[in-house]
This record gives C-alpha cells, structure tokens and sequence, in this order.
C-alpha cells in the first residue's frame, strides 16, 4: 500500500492515522446516551459481500447491539446493506454476526451483563490491517438529566478553552 507523501515526495507528519486502518462507521449517539464503562476490539465474523459492502461504507449502526448467547457474543441489528454486485447469494442485511473474543472476555462479559442496567453497545467499526474489527462497549444508560449536565460540562469546558486562546471578545463600552 502506497503511504501518503507531500508535493515534496517526503511522507506526511502529523496525519495521526495508519493508513493500514480505515474507519466504516461509528455510533456517534453511543457516547451521548450511554455512559461507557470498558471497551474491547473484538473480530467480526462476516460474508464476502457483506466486507464488500462494508468497505464502500454502507453500514448503519444506530440501533445495533451486542448479546451474549450459549458462551458466544453476537452483534445484532447492525444493517449492513446488501452489495449491488453480488448474485443471489447475497447476504440478509439484519442478520447476527459472531463476535471474536478470548474466552476469559466472555466470561467477564457474562458477569457484567446480567447485572441491571448494564449493556453491549458498538463504538465503530473499522479495518485494523484489511480485517474487520468492531469496537465494543459495556455502557450504562444516561438520564435526560445526566446528558443536560454533560452538555453543559461541555460548553463551559468549551467558553474555557475559547478564553485561553483569545477567541472571546468582550464588548467595548461604545456598542
């Protein structure tokens, strides 16, 4: 795979990214309605068309989550849209897929789950050097007056972080 340079031919700094690895889709409401309490790169057991499909991006993830079922975790919901190029054996859009975990993993993940309130959620999905990963997470959900706090947290941690770079003018006595 070809690395990313400059027009000088050097290779790029700062990019922060391996070009090895690329993103498919992320849960971004996860983080606002739940409150993360550990996370796990798990594999993904999948079809052909289905990392195909994944690959030009046509996953939804918003209601996904994951199960633990007879020693072995499944994520559901995940809509991952049929490839266009496939033939008749093409995949079912909503169907389980097989999480890769260690077996101690497992054992903890049982454990945690059956405690009240406590859930699988996934993070993102990506390509971690050409195999499907999905990054999972045990969350508790929020109350509506736990994410008015954290929203407020964020935009006075945001004013604060404005103050320090200059970014807030303060009005003159003429206005």
């Amino acid at each position: 795979m070809a690395k990313s340079k400059g027009s000088d031919g050097a290779k790029k700094k700062g990019s922060g990214e391996n070009p090895n690895n690329k993103q498919i889709a992320r849960n971004r409401k996860a983080r606002h309605d739940y409150e993360i309490l550990d996370t796990w790169e798990c594999g993904l057991v999948l079809l052909g068309s289905e990392v195909k499909s994944m690959r030009a991006g046509r996953v939804n993830m918003n209601d996904a989550y994951g199960d633990v079922r007879d020693g072995e975790v499944f994520l559901l919901s995940l809509h991952v849209s049929p490839y266009e190029q496939a033939n008749r054996n093409n995949h079912e859009p909503l169907r389980p897929r097989k999480l890769l975990m260690n077996r101690r993993e497992i054992r903890k993940l049982i454990g945690k789950t059956t405690e009240k309130g406590l859930t699988l959620v996934p993070l993102r999905l990506y390509f971690k050097n050409g195999i499907a990963k999905c990054e999972l997470a045990l969350a508790r959900g929020k109350k509506s007056y736990d994410k008015r706090a954290a929203k407020a947290d964020a935009d006075n941690q945001r004013r604060v972080q404005q103050a320090l770079r200059g970014g807030i003018r303060r009005r003159s006595a003429e206005d």
